[in-house]
């Protein structure tokens, strides 16, 4: 018996060195290693079946599994080694980096598309002599509603669905128009004429026309011998520079708390000049803001005498104004982080 075995290590050993030399990659020596050096290889069964050899056999049958072994294992890690640089050449000359060719261009990020409106329209009422205003987003229900005409009993708070915080009478406001308290207190009693960009948070159903969250540009003016006039005059003039010299405007009457009068101004459908379409629901005009003179309660809250000083308000908002005018048709749209949407502006 252990003559045999000495022939079968001999041959064992010759087949698995042969093999060795026949494995090119790391996949293949890994399946010569299980094969020929695991727990199932031949040499492994040698030493659980030499139990079963004579007495005086055992110790040159175990010197010969362990040689063939040991030899099996040397030969094993310098083909490991030599396939292992190998592996390292071929991706070095595959993967080389030609050091003469012209670099990568880095791509530039750009403004949102909000944005990109939210700074024209700001830049057209500076023109027209606005001065911008920022106002906090967390705000208290004072500001938001109370000093705006709005207590808490007026049917009209039922227009505002409002995000409160855990903080009692603390919320994310609905509207720009506490800045008009904000502004009116700073500056009282004198002129003012400021625009107040920022955005607003509405707990409403998400849909292709409204969002949770949205940017807002509200403008007041307050002075001596303001009138509705002004007003109509101011925005009329913001039309025509924001959207062509030859775009038709009217105004219709409307109602907000914090304005009395109050309108809400239309502008021409862009895409059908007035004809009818499904933009404008076939009316052929498109609202864009809504407006009025500063309610006497609001003046006289932030600090005006509402006997000498008068003033006008208007609220826009910047994404569906730029929906108006790129015929999108979602306003979520903003918000995705879609990059083919962000990409077009």
């Amino acid at each position: 018996m252990a003559e045999d075995l000495f022939q079968q290590l001999a041959s064992y050993e010759t087949e698995a060195l042969a093999a060795l030399d026949a494995a090119q990659d790391e996949s293949a020596l890994s399946r010569w290693k299980s094969t020929y050096l695991g727990k199932a290889s031949f040499v492994q069964q040698v030493f659980s079946r030499m139990g079963q050899a004579a007495k005086e056999d055992r110790p040159r049958l175990g010197q010969a599994a362990n040689k063939a072994r040991t030899t099996l294992e040397a030969a094993f890690e310098s083909r490991s080694a030599a396939a292992a640089e190998k592996a390292l050449a071929d991706k070095l000359a595959s993967e080389r980096i030609d050091v003469t060719l012209p670099g990568r261009p880095v791509r530039k990020g750009r403004l949102h598309p909000s944005t990109q409106n939210v700074r024209e329209i700001l830049a057209v009422l500076a023109e027209l002599g606005f001065e911008i205003f920022r106002s906090p987003e967390v705000e208290t229900d004072i500001n938001n509603f109370e000093l705006l005409n709005i207590p808490a009993y007026h049917p009209a708070r039922d227009m505002w669905d409002t995000f409160y915080t855990t903080d009692p009478g603390v919320l994310l406001r609905t509207h720009t128009s506490p800045g008009q308290i904000h502004a009116m207190k700073k500056f009282a009693p004198e002129p003012i004429r400021v625009a107040l960009p920022g955005m607003c948070f509405r707990y409403e159903q998400v849909s292709a026309r409204s969002e949770i969250q949205f940017n807002q540009i509200e403008l007041l003016a307050v002075g001596r011998n303001i009138s509705f006039a002004d007003l109509k005059g101011t925005l009329e003039d913001f039309a025509h520079r924001m959207f062509g010299n030859n775009v038709r405007t009217r105004f219709r009457p409307s109602y907000f708390p914090f304005t009395e009068p109050s309108a809400e101004m239309d502008v021409e459908c862009f895409l059908c000049g007035g004809k009818g379409c499904s933009m404008c629901k076939n009316s052929g005009w498109l609202e864009i803001l809504g407006c009025g003179m500063v309610h006497p309660t609001v003046l006289r809250n932030g600090g005006y005498d509402p006997a000498i000083y008068s003033g006008y308000a208007a609220g826009m908002g910047p994404e569906r104004i730029m929906i108006l005018r790129h015929a999108i048709d979602d306003i979520r749209n903003f918000w995705n982080n879609d990059i083919r949407f962000l990409e077009q502006f």
